[in-house]
């Protein structure tokens, strides 16, 4: 758990102070050829590091707020991103050659990369908190009333960080997060109107977990299962599914309420959790930490998980930015590995108006920036879809940089009457993405090899077109055999094939016989002792 370090009230009004001049500062990056504004990117994942650390590859994922370079299109726009280790050039110069119309000597230029050279288990914004020379730096490098800081997820430690530079953060207040937590999410539906599944209040041990449990059976006795969730779980990673087959002996009705929480309190042992090597004896020691609830799960024959972005803008308006029709796996379809744009047109509409409800009800809480709103759909026949609410993430969670991709590269525009979103020469876009596009025969993929396939194969994206796939997480590659990407298209058939198409070009290119073919041929230059200048 992020711990608060603004430890008084006067530093807490101060950084709320501050973000009041993102009024202006956001409404000037807005506008393109013509704003000047320094963007300060701070890709730290200031979550729970325990939780973090279920996330294969995780001390990579800095990378995906990279899609922040396209910014650099804007010629008056300049950059500085820190991580906190260096990025490899090679992942740099490919974002760089993305830019229409920008040389890529002028996007370099605006371009400061810095990092803290701390691979710890540690958040990136507390490493730099620790580096005062940093800091400096970073601050000699910003023109201070042209600035603004953006972040993967808000913690006290960016909110220190954006005092001690006098640099408004572009997020919501860490004194909000309550809101994206699972029990904070529940309070919002509440008081929203949005339909949601029901669950428990916040509890902070095991017993009081198997009472919430027996409590929401009797209240529903038809349930089949349940799913157990950390109040600040990631990506589904912190979910647990109770199954109640096993326990109907003590089912409402056939036993005392007594009975039916010592059963379920002994059949905590047997979650099954969707967290590959997570344990009860784990899984119950993170309760007192960072909180659980317990929610009904939602059955269905055809069954999806949509989700719906937003942001709220610092003057208080409340936009749709996008939905997405999101692609889970895990023993039950509770990990996010991806997502397709936009949402089934069955029920894309319905989705904006309860995001809306939603991010309505955040803004008169305060909260800033973005917000996505995770959901469960069934099909009732005829067309019509049972709509259920799970969680609210205030963070820039899977679905931000494909869509943001999209909107930088394109420069297009998102249809609220429609849902679909349109380049500027009016034509529809669509697309498939991941960060999880894992193989164990893509370990050892440099990022190098990763471009010389890219241009081999002419896998890229196209600028003139507006189509092809755009890679991210390219840092996984060779350690994870692990990758993300967006694959862009004019339909969702041709979105489909030109992710297909990455797919059997990296299976082929890491096969072992390929490999043998190609070291000394396609890419290969001859190797004599004047390639290493002796």
């Amino acid at each position: 758990m992020i711990t608060m370090n603004i430890s008084n009230l006067e530093q807490i009004e101060e950084f709320h102070n501050l973000q009041l001049t993102l009024r202006e500062r956001w409404k000037t990056s807005e506008i393109f050829d013509k704003s000047e504004a320094d963007i300060l990117i701070i890709p730290s994942l200031s979550i729970d590091q325990g939780e973090l650390q279920k996330i294969e590859g995780c001390e990579h994922y800095e990378e995906r707020l990279l899609f922040s370079l396209i910014r650099l299109r804007n010629p008056r726009t300049r950059l500085i991103y820190v991580t906190s280790m260096p990025l490899h050039p090679s992942i740099i110069d490919y974002y760089l050659q993305l830019l229409p119309g920008i040389p890529f000597s002028h996007a370099r230029h605006r371009l400061l990369l810095l990092s803290t050279y701390d691979a710890s288990l540690k958040p990136l914004s507390q490493k730099i908190l620790e580096r005062p020379r940093l800091i400096a730096k970073i601050r000699q490098a910003l023109r201070l009333d042209k600035a603004f800081m953006v972040c993967y997820n808000s913690s006290f430690w960016e909110a220190e960080l954006s005092l001690k530079l006098n640099v408004p953060l572009y997020a919501a207040a860490p004194d909000l997060h309550i809101w994206g937590t699972k029990s904070g999410s529940r309070e919002i539906f509440n008081h929203s109107g949005v339909p949601h599944p029901k669950g428990s209040n916040l509890v902070w041990n095991s017993p009081d977990l198997a009472t919430a449990a027996a409590n929401l059976w009797e209240s529903q006795p038809i349930l089949k299962r349940m799913v157990v969730k950390l109040n600040e779980g990631i990506s589904g990673e912190g979910n647990a599914i109770l199954d109640l087959q096993p326990l109907t002996d003590f089912a409402p009705g056939k036993s005392s309420h007594a009975q039916r929480v010592a059963a379920i309190s002994d059949r905590f042992v047997n979650l099954r959790f969707q967290a590959t090597k997570e344990t009860w004896s784990n899984f119950s020691q993170r309760i007192p930490e960072l909180g659980a609830i317990v929610e009904s799960f939602i059955e269905g024959e055809i069954k999806r998980s949509p989700s719906v972005q937003g942001r709220i803008t610092p003057d208080g308006k409340v936009e749709i930015l996008s939905t997405h029709d999101q692609i889970l796996g895990g023993p039950d379809g509770q990990i996010y590995l991806g997502c397709r744009f936009p949402a089934d047109q069955e029920y894309r509409l319905q989705l904006q108006q309860l995001g809306l409800q939603v991010g309505e009800k955040l803004a008169e809480k305060g909260t800033l920036e973005r917000y996505g709103v995770d959901f469960v759909t069934v099909d009732q026949g005829d067309g019509k879809w049972d709509i259920q609410a799970i969680e609210i993430n205030l963070r820039k969670g899977g679905t931000t940089h494909p869509f943001m991709t999209l909107k930088l590269l394109t420069n297009g525009d998102y249809d609220l009457s429609t849902g679909l979103f349109y380049s500027q020469q009016g034509k529809s876009k669509y697309y498939i993405a991941t960060d999880n596009l894992q193989n164990d025969h893509y370990r050892g993929l440099l990022p190098n090899d990763l471009m010389d396939i890219i241009a081999h194969h002419r896998l890229h994206f196209d600028t003139g077109t507006e189509t092809g796939s755009v890679f991210h997480l390219m840092g996984c590659l060779s350690q994870f055999g692990k990758l993300g990407l967006t694959s862009i298209g004019d339909s969702p058939q041709e979105a489909e094939d030109i992710y297909n198409k990455v797919i059997q070009v990296l299976d082929l290119e890491s096969s072992d016989e390929h490999i043998g073919d190609q070291l000394f041929s396609d890419y290969a230059f001859p190797i004599t002792a004047d390639s290493f200048g002796y």
